[in-house]
């Protein structure tokens, strides 16, 4: 498949080990172009490269202690472009976290766990269905 029809995803996370094994995973389950970052800064300084879904950390402070949080960096990403889907993710299984996620409008909020992949893939799956058929719903409209 050639690279301009390849998903590209943005995986942001300060947890080295989590972020390389979700590479991994991603790389060799999927067709998809990576690009990692260790922090939120980083993935607001190359945002311009136009990432189609965005994995991002909720707590982003391992790496540097003042570091900009999810939240903020999830806000700066719907900034810069609010189409682009942004899925929270955390070891913390605290509801009013998910609700303050959803509230900046994140796509969705997914526990770190064994099966945190599975449903990150879901997710990437329902995306992009629910994409297709905006584009289908569009493309009738106009002719209408």
């Amino acid at each position: 498949m050639k690279n301009e029809n390849k998903i590209k995803i943005f995986l942001v996370d300060d947890d080295a080990l989590f972020l390389k094994s979700l590479e991994i995973e991603f790389t060799q389950n999927a067709d998809f172009i990576i690009e990692t970052y260790s922090t939120g800064e980083l993935c607001i300084a190359n945002i311009a490269n136009n990432p189609d879904v965005i994995i991002l950390d909720y707590q982003l402070d391992g790496v540097e202690e003042n570091a900009m949080d999810g939240i903020k960096t999830l806000d700066q990403i719907k900034a810069f472009n609010p189409d682009i889907p942004v899925i929270m993710l955390s070891s913390q299984d605290k509801i009013e976290i998910a609700v303050n996620c959803m509230h900046h409008k994140a796509f969705d909020y997914v526990i770190k766990s064994e099966t945190a992949f599975i449903r990150l893939k879901k997710n990437i799956k329902t995306i992009f269905k629910n994409q297709k058929m905006t584009k289908e719903l569009n493309w009738f409209m106009e002719r209408m």
